[in-house]
């Protein structure tokens, strides 16, 4: 019981971890960017993947040594929705990620180097996404564990 009780209170802090720095992104994307800000964006963005990755580890260990067991988790419709919000949102991170990558490499070469304001907006729309997405999962999980593998 004590390993389920940590696994959940890890799973959590570490959502809440993804949704913070994900609300940081879309604020730093949001304001004038200079080379302060491209570089805190990278470093934002590296954490949200490290976080992302361990919260997909931390989630799959509830899945597979929790106390509901697998069965629970892959015979429940939201357990499908849930993750499936996840991998969609795990793939829109993808362009932000790429961007950023870019725009130090452009910063590197260029310390006078400044984002075209439109390319920042884009990206925040797409950090929004997928902060609406968590959302999403958020729900999915609290009806998940609410109502098991039965339907509304």
């Amino acid at each position: 019981m004590l390993k389920d009780f940590l696994l959940a209170s890890v799973h959590h802090l570490l959502a809440f971890g993804l949704v913070a720095m994900l609300v940081s992104e879309s604020v730093l994307l949001s304001r004038p960017l200079d080379s302060a800000a491209l570089k805190r964006l990278g470093g934002v963005d590296r954490g949200y993947g490290i976080v992302a990755v361990l919260l997909f580890a931390v989630g799959m260990w509830r899945v597979y040594g929790g106390i509901k067991g697998a069965d629970f988790y892959w015979h429940n419709p939201w357990f499908h929705a849930k993750l499936g919000a996840f991998v969609l949102a795990a793939l829109l991170s993808a362009w932000p990620t790429i961007r950023f990558l870019k725009w130090r490499s452009a910063l590197k070469a260029d310390p006078a180097f400044v984002p075209a304001p439109a390319d920042a907006a884009g990206l925040q729309r797409i950090v929004r996404l997928e902060l609406a997405l968590v959302a999403v999962i958020l729900v999915c999980a609290a009806a998940m564990a609410r109502y098991g593998g039965l339907h509304l």
